[in-house]
């Protein structure tokens, strides 16, 4: 018998998700679905995954036991968002409007609007300011199901200010229940003094930025925008190898607007992430396919930028690529936290399977951000780190759309959303 201090027993389904990742081609229509599935954990571990019969065959109570009724709920790994610009200050909805009445985002970026408008807002604000904006919109993720989520820096486009802002990622994650996992994106676009001295800011961001933001520790990955207007494939290569010279994962925004070739840099680089993807080439596709780079996909960018082109998951899928799906939580090009709208978008605007979504926000999610060994599946040994949801089954979670169906929460084994209330 394996003593436990949690369990969620009796769910009407519960899906693993289990691995080998990342899951790939049919793979990723493979949930491990358990009928009337029960799990449970010790110290914030899963020690067991299995049947109701065989909960109470193989599990005794620990003194104090915390036991959760799973009836009436489909349970899932905790939802991991591998893609988000979450510390940043200001909104941008005059330029929804803008864009409502036609305008484009590179057209409203060249009237100095875009990116550089919340670099100017973040710049002013202070790091407690923006460290109570980054807690609220967490407290929004994790009611929505997410316990791991990839936050990126590069709305400060300077040494400080870049320096604010993950500084400001270490103590949210410190003080707050989801795990962030921190990217230095100081190579998001050219800041306004340095406006026609790119070449300048790439020295100052390869010579001056780049050591510093290791040396204090404050990010885990690398990342640069490879777009027409912004940074060039010969400029991210450059970037990209300084990064990794100095000892950072890579991941690359690629082939968002242009087919510059950034899924193939990535792959060549092998970069843990090409993210975007919209307008990426056949050749491409073949390449990442074939790569251990994940293939991360946002849906939620052209639906709130109103295009009619979409990422073309399934010829990524089926060529055999490692995709996932993610956000973009940003105020300029996909504003949400909620990965249950993105699951859904990826059903409905880009031909995905249920399943294939599901997996894309679990564990293959975790892998784009290199944390597969530990969260994405409920499997013994992993993070007891999971969502129940008011569904009979898990199809209802697309098929119910624009809902929040998280009832509870459970991150490293402590309950931290109960009845949709964070605790």
């Amino acid at each position: 018998m394996t003593s436990v201090d949690l369990i969620v027993a009796g769910c009407d389904q519960l899906l693993t998700c289990r691995g080998p990742a990342p899951k790939r081609k049919d793979s990723l229509n493979e949930l491990d679905l358990i009928e009337n599935g029960s799990i449970a954990s010790k110290n914030g571990k899963i020690v067991f995954v299995g049947s109701q019969k065989e909960l109470d065959r193989k599990v005794t109570q620990m003194p104090g036991c915390i036991q959760i009724d799973g009836k009436g709920t489909t349970c899932l790994p905790g939802l991991v968002d591998s893609h988000t610009h979450l510390p940043f200050a200001g909104s941008r909805e005059h330029e929804f409007l803008l864009r409502l009445k036609g305008a484009t985002y590179l057209e409203l970026a060249e009237k100095g609007m875009g990116i550089q408008s919340t670099v100017q807002k973040t710049r002013q604000a202070s790091q407690s300011e923006l460290l109570s904006l980054c807690q609220k919109r967490l407290d929004t993720m994790l009611l929505h199901g997410t316990t791991t989520v990839e936050a990126k820096s590069g709305y400060g486009l300077n040494l400080k200010d870049e320096i604010k802002q993950l500084e400001v990622l270490k103590q949210a994650d410190k003080s707050h229940p989801v795990d962030i996992i921190s990217t230095f994106m100081g190579a998001h676009e050219v800041p306004k003094e340095f406006q026609n001295k790119k070449d300048e800011y790439i020295k100052f961001l390869t010579q001056k930025i780049i050591p510093e933001i290791k040396k204090k520790n404050l990010a885990e990955f690398f990342d640069v925008f490879c777009e027409q207007g912004v940074f060039s494939i010969q400029e991210t290569k450059t970037l990209v190898r300084e990064a990794k010279k100095a000892g950072f994962k890579i991941k690359i925004h690629a082939d968002e607007f242009t087919s510059l070739g950034g899924a193939q840099l990535a792959a060549e680089e092998q970069a843990t992430s090409a993210e975007h993807l919209i307008a990426i080439s056949e050749k491409g596709i073949q390449k990442i396919s074939k790569a251990s780079t994940a293939a991360v996909l946002l849906p939620g960018v052209p639906f709130f930028l109103l295009q009619n082109k979409r990422a073309p998951a399934r010829s990524l899928i089926d060529s055999g690529a490692a995709v996932a799906l993610a956000t973009d939580f940003n105020p300029g090009s996909s504003m949400t936290e909620s990965l249950f709208f993105i699951m859904q978008l990826g059903v409905f605007t880009m031909n995905m399977s249920v399943e294939e979504a599901i997996n894309a926000v679990t564990l293959n999610a975790a892998y784009a951000v290199d944390r597969h060994p530990q969260v994405g599946s409920l499997e013994p040994g992993k993070k007891m780190d999971l969502i129940l949801c008011e569904a009979p089954n898990y199809p209802y979670l697309v098929y119910h759309f624009g809902i929040n169906p998280v009832t509870h929460v459970i991150k490293n084994g402590k309950v931290v959303v109960k009845n949709r209330l964070i605790q």
